[in-house]
């Protein structure tokens, strides 16, 4: 029993460890998911294995023919979910945000789970390739993929003077990034979705979602837009 004990202190202390791992890889990058949840995650999963796998030592028998030892495991990919949905957001329109932490969370689960059931070194090859793919395959994309790939999205909402052309403005937008050379260089801002608005006072808003390069920062776009004639007010958001 002693030994049974040990063993299954030890699998907990790995499956913590591992969700240690990827708690402090989203940590430093300020994302929902933190140290403590996925370390809680992972030997909670591993727990609920180790109980499934010895309760099936246990109690099975002539008495419990149909027992499975990952039964009450296979729950826990499932139940996860929950948790998972509630660091997925949505900041307008279709931009969403949040998916990457909440497929962490439901790997922890796994991870754990692995551990749980004895395979450590499947665990750990996961987090390894968990590592890699969250932290150097994009390092790896923007430097070497093509330029489509390295942009990011910045919500725009615009409020222009009555009665003025909003073709112009769109255009502008559009054609602001040519006006520096560094710029020019790159992938241009291109329109996503746009939605525009008449206020009471007969002034237009533009709400649009642009698709601009990674070296664009949202401080850029907000000074280019608001150096446009006839734009009153501009809002932009970083989704």
């Amino acid at each position: 029993m002693e030994i049974l004990h040990l063993d299954s202190l030890i699998k907990l202390l790995v499956a913590m460890l591992f969700g240690l791992f990827i708690g402090i890889d989203r940590q430093l990058k300020q994302k929902p998911l933190g140290i403590r949840t996925s370390m809680v995650i992972s030997i909670a999963s591993c727990l609920v294995t180790l109980v499934s796998i010895h309760a099936f030592d246990k109690f099975s028998g002539p008495d419990h023919p149909n027992m499975d030892p990952m039964r009450l495991a296979a729950q826990i990919v499932s139940g996860i979910g929950f948790l998972g949905a509630g660091v997925i957001l949505r900041r307008g329109g279709d931009a969403i945000s949040g998916l990457t932490s909440a497929a962490l969370i439901w790997t922890a689960s796994g991870i754990g789970i692995a551990v749980g059931a004895g395979f450590y070194v499947e665990a750990a090859y996961a987090v390894v390739l968990l590592m890699f793919a969250v932290n150097v395959v994009p390092l790896l994309i923007r430097s070497l993929g093509p330029e489509v790939l390295n942009k990011h999205e910045v919500s725009v909402k615009i409020i222009t003077e009555a009665n003025f052309v909003l073709t112009e403005v769109i255009q502008k937008i559009e054609r602001r990034h040519l006006g520096t050379q560094r710029k020019s260089r790159g992938p241009g801002r291109s329109i996503r979705r746009i939605k525009i608005k008449d206020l009471e006072d007969g002034r237009q808003m533009i709400d649009m979602v642009l698709s601009a390069p990674d070296t664009d920062y949202a401080t850029e776009i907000y000074y280019d837009v608001k150096q446009i004639e006839h734009v009153m007010s501009v809002e932009v958001a970083q989704l």
